[in-house]
Formats: structure tokens, C-alpha cells, sequence
């Protein structure tokens, strides 16, 4: 049923009988280790906002299983349109954390050249189609992709994300119904982590779950214990194959918490109650996760100081290099949008240069970053 919860690690760590996917001890010990990374990565995002060099940061701790559970289930040649707290997702994708701070930052090698806000990734070679802020409007965008896909002939699927404030948005709406009509090889995934900034889950609908809303569609709806890894390999692994064989999307919910603010912006302590906090941060999914590996001797200290130590030095020097990148040269804001650019832009852009280089652009009113 659309409202049961799909497990595979029970909360000591331990697997249910004859749940445990088929992967390697290798592949289970990068699993665990990109669950390390994407929380070091989280810590060193909110640090540097702190301490003024960067502007804005989104955190994800406690929603590292659902991520990169769900990036290991899918192929190469899969597109995903994220929503903007998946670090976790791209970095297990094969995204270079180094890429991902100079978006951050906004520097010079930036792929988008600071023209996003920070966090609002776009990674073309892992077909991670860029982020954007307003709610849901990806949703319908990916459904187009996969039904792309289908019209050619490919294998291949689209996963797009929502959280569970995403799930209130037209784009949502829209885009299962004409996924669904359409058998489109697409995912819908709903990361329910309780709150949609400040409006707890219990005031965004009055459905028993987000998954059940898939049989109004026409489509299978799946509800997964979002800090369990492994059942969220298992339920993406499952909706992949079933779109990879023509018979439609699937709908997952995965059930997580957002263990910090919405935002380096937000106070979550004035709208959640303490308690709660409490209880989730007992189902930490990398403990749950340690828990699993130590069960099968595929966990020491040894191993634990490597995920950790090496880490944060990867994310300390790939900061020390963003921020020596400096900003994006000027004349980059007329490119990428004209494949010839207009001569009224083109004057434009030689008498904007030209009062750089003369020194005459200072820079000092910047003003502050507006979030």
C-alpha cells in the first residue's frame, strides 16, 4: 500500500531477511564514504557563509541516504532534475566537489558563470540540468525530457525532485498527470522531509501520504524510510527498470528530516520543536548506515578516519581554490544566450570591458547578497 513504509535496515543497523539489494562490499563502503562527503561538504557550505565568504548555503544533513542511495540506482546516460538541497545527489553523480564550490562561490570557473545563486547547480557531463529556484517548475520539464527518450528510442530515464511543499505546486499536478497519460520514463521523488521552510508536512495536505496521491494518477506510488540507503537504492532501482520497460513512472516518497535550517537565512528553532529534533537526530542514516557496515565487517576506524580526514582536506584545499578564482570576467555576462551577438550588445559589452580594464569598475557597490 501507497502509505506502508519500505525498509531494508532495521534502526540497529541490522537487514531485514532477504532485503538486502545485490552490491558489492566495495560499492557499499562508497556509499557510506559519499554519505561522509556530502555531510563534510554541508559543514564546510554553512562555514563559509558564516564567516562571510560566501553568501548563501542550503544544508542537507540528515538527508544523506536518499540522495546518494537514489544517484547509485541510476545509469549514466540518466538525466536528473533536481530540486536545490541535493549535494549529496551530484557528488555521487561524479560531480568534482571543486566544481561544485566554484558555483558556490561564483568565481571565474563557475560553469554558469555566477549567473545562479549559489547551490542552483548545472553539470551538463552528468546530465544534471541546472537547478532553479521557484517550486516545482522543473517537474514538468523532465517529463518532457523522458518522453524525449521514449520518441528515440533510448533506455534511458528522467528523475526530477520535490520536496514535500513541491508537492503543492502546479508544476506537480501537471507533470505526473502528463507523465502518466503519456508512459513517460520519468521518477517523481518526493523528499519528504517534514518541512517546507515552516510549514510542517500535516498543514501541506490532508492525504495520508504523498505516494498515495500517485493511484489518482495512474501510476504506481512507493513510500520508503528515506534514511535507510538501501531502500532507497532498491525503490529507484525498481522505478527505473519498470520505465526502462515501457510501463510508466513511479511515484516515491521518501520519508527524512532536515536536520538544520532551511537555509544559512533561517531559524528553525522559532517554528520546530526541539523534541522532534531529538528523535530524528536518533535515526541518523550514517550511523544506521556504520551500524550495517560494522555488521559485515566492512567498517573500522581505520576506515572511518579515511571517509572523514580525507574528506574534509579535499573540501578545505577545494575552497582554498574557489576562492582564489576571482570573480567572472565581465564581457561573460553577454555569452551564452545569442549564438551571434547582436552589434547594439556587442558596443555594449566593448564599452563595458573597456571601463574595466581603466579601472573605472571598483566593484564597492556590490551591496550585500540579498538572502
Amino acid at each position: 500500500m501507497p502509505t506502508d513504509v519500505q525498509s531494508v535496515l532495521q534502526p540497529d543497523g541490522k537487514v531485514k531477511n532477504g532485503m538486502l539489494p545485490d552490491l558489492t562490499d566495495d560499492r557499499l563502503r562508497e556509499m557510506y564514504r559519499l554519505m561522509v562527503l556530502t555531510r563534510a561538504f554541508d559543514d564546510r557550505g554553512m562555514n563559509l557563509q558564516r564567516q562571510g565568504r560566501i553568501g548563501f548555503y542550503l544544508p542537507s544533513r540528515g538527508e544523506e541516504a536518499l540522495q546518494v542511495g537514489c544517484a547509485l540506482a541510476l545509469e549514466p546516460d540518466d538525466w536528473s532534475f533536481p530540486s536545490y538541497r541535493m549535494p549529496g545527489f551530484a557528488l555521487a553523480r561524479g560531480v568534482d566537489p571543486a566544481m561544485m564550490l566554484n558555483q558556490i562561490f561564483g568565481n571565474a570557473a563557475d560553469t554558469c558563470r555566477g549567473r545562479q545563486m549559489p547551490v542552483h547547480y548545472s553539470f551538463r557531463e552528468q546530465n544534471f540540468v541546472s537547478i532553479s529556484s521557484p517550486i516545482g517548475t522543473h517537474i514538468p520539464q523532465a517529463v518532457g525530457a523522458a518522453m524525449a527518450m521514449k520518441y528515440r528510442g533510448e533506455k534511458s530515464v528522467a528523475i526530477t525532485f520535490m520536496g514535500d511543499g513541491g508537492t503543492s505546486s502546479d508544476g506537480f499536478h501537471v507533470g505526473l498527470n502528463f507523465g502518466a497519460v503519456y508512459e513517460a520514463p520519468v521518477i517523481f521523488f518526493c523528499n519528504n522531509n517534514q518541512w517546507a521552510i515552516s510549514v510542517p508536512f500535516e498543514k501541506q495536505t490532508r492525504a495520508e501520504s504523498v505516494a498515495i496521491k500517485a493511484k489518482a494518477y495512474g501510476m504506481p506510488g512507493v513510500r520508503v524510510d528515506g534514511n535507510d540507503a538501501l531502500a532507497v537504492y532498491a525503490a529507484v532501482k525498481d522505478a527505473g527498470s519498470r520505465a526502462r520497460n515501457g510501463k510508466g513512472p513511479t511515484l516515491i516518497e521518501a520519508l527524512t528530516f532536515r536536520m538544520g535550517p532551511h537555509s544559512s537565512s533561517d531559524d528553525p528553532s522559532r517554528y520546530r520543536p526541539d523534541e522532534v529534533v531529538e528523535q530524528w537526530q536518533k535515526k541518523d542514516p550514517i550511523l544506521r548506515f556504520r551500524e550495517f557496515l560494522t555488521g559485515k565487517n566492512l567498517w573500522d576506524e581505520e576506515f572511518e578516519t579515511e571517509c572523514q580526514e580525507g574528506s574534509k582536506a579535499l573540501l578545505y584545499a577545494a575552497a582554498k581554490e574557489a576562492e582564489k578564482a576571482g570573480p567572472p570576467a565581465v564581457e561573460t555576462m553577454f555569452e551564452g544566450v545569442y549564438r551571434e551577438i547582436p552589434p547594439e550588445l556587442a558596443l555594449q559589452r566593448d564599452g563595458l570591458v573597456g571601463l574595466a580594464k581603466s579601472g573605472q569598475l571598483t566593484g564597492k557597490d556590490e551591496g550585500y547578497f540579498p538572502l
